[in-house]
């Protein structure tokens, strides 16, 4: 099977690109990014390209499936019309043109930041995700766009990625000593190490899944308690304030993007993982102690 990885600079890629050319049902993996790969293999040959401006059927040329990475997650100083090109225009284009071209094996990664809050929530469940939250609210139209015209592509919907290539914002803020304020009962999450992610898209690429699965590791957690955990003398800030300074130091610096999705802080999301379980035979192998505590 020879697969393109489009994405393949990215943090999740790290962790996936070892197990695809170490499979021996993969013959060729092909990786296109806007940014240059250190990743090498004798299986493996990156191509740097902007997908919003990229031949996509030379790309997609003689390749038998696609795992669809690359999106903007956190915005920075990218305009909210570059990040809709990606995210939206040119996710449309490839995926309508992967299976115009008769491709049979389509992984999109999705997030579980589609539904937005809920309890142990299937995929059947509404997607609602939060206002002003643009990487939420994109991954929910392409949804949408997908569900409506290309339902049988695979949608991955993998709560919290942690692991040592995971985005390094994620990682910061469980480590700063400050938590946002909130009334009990605390409002929990889950989180999914990267690696097992990447089990389940090759999973999903090897069983040609198709629609929806959600990815998530347990037990729950709540922001407050893991950052006490590490810092017994945190100090908890009053959701205004927390997000003020998110939005200073995005202004300022361009780290991190809308604050929109801090209003996610207080609420609760967790997934059930049975459809996954069942149909991939897949399950988290790192639990989220470890994931959070080493």
């Amino acid at each position: 099977m020879r697969v393109l990885v489009t994405g393949s600079s990215s943090h999740l890629a790290q962790a996936l690109l070892p197990l695809l050319c170490d499979h021996p049902e993969i013959s060729q993996v092909t990786g296109v990014d806007i940014q240059p790969s250190r990743y090498q293999h004798p299986k493996f040959t990156a191509t740097q390209a902007d997908l919003t401006s990229a031949d996509l059927p030379a790309l997609l040329q003689q390749q038998d499936a696609l795992i669809h990475l690359a999106f903007v997650v956190l915005r920075g100083k990218t305009s909210v019309d570059v990040m809709r090109a990606i995210n939206i225009t040119a996710s449309q284009q490839l995926l309508a043109s992967a299976v115009s071209s008769g491709m049979q094996h389509i992984v999109h990664l999705s997030s579980a930041s589609v539904y937005g809050d809920g309890i142990w929530l299937n995929e059947d469940a509404p997607l609602r995700p939060i206002k002003g939250f643009l990487y939420a609210e994109h991954k929910t139209e392409l949804e949408h766009w997908l569900i409506e015209n290309h339902p049988q592509i695979c949608r991955l919907r993998p709560h919290i990625i942690l692991g040592k290539h995971a985005q390094p914002l994620l990682i910061n803020i469980l480590r700063q000593p400050f938590y946002v304020k909130l009334p009990d009962p605390q409002p929990v999450l889950q989180c999914v190490h990267e690696d097992d992610v990447a089990l389940a898209i090759v999973a999903a690429l090897l069983k040609k899944a198709q629609g929806a699965y959600n990815l998530s590791a347990n037990p729950c957690f709540s922001f407050r308690d893991t950052i006490i955990k590490r810092h017994h003398l945190a100090i908890p800030l009053p959701p205004k304030l927390a997000k003020a300074a998110l939005n200073f130091v995005w202004r300022s610096t361009g780290i991190g993007g809308e604050i929109g999705w801090i209003d996610g802080a207080n609420k609760s999301l967790t997934l059930d993982c049975s459809k996954a379980e069942n149909d991939l035979n897949w399950e988290p192998k790192i639990h989220t102690h470890k994931m959070l505590f080493g």
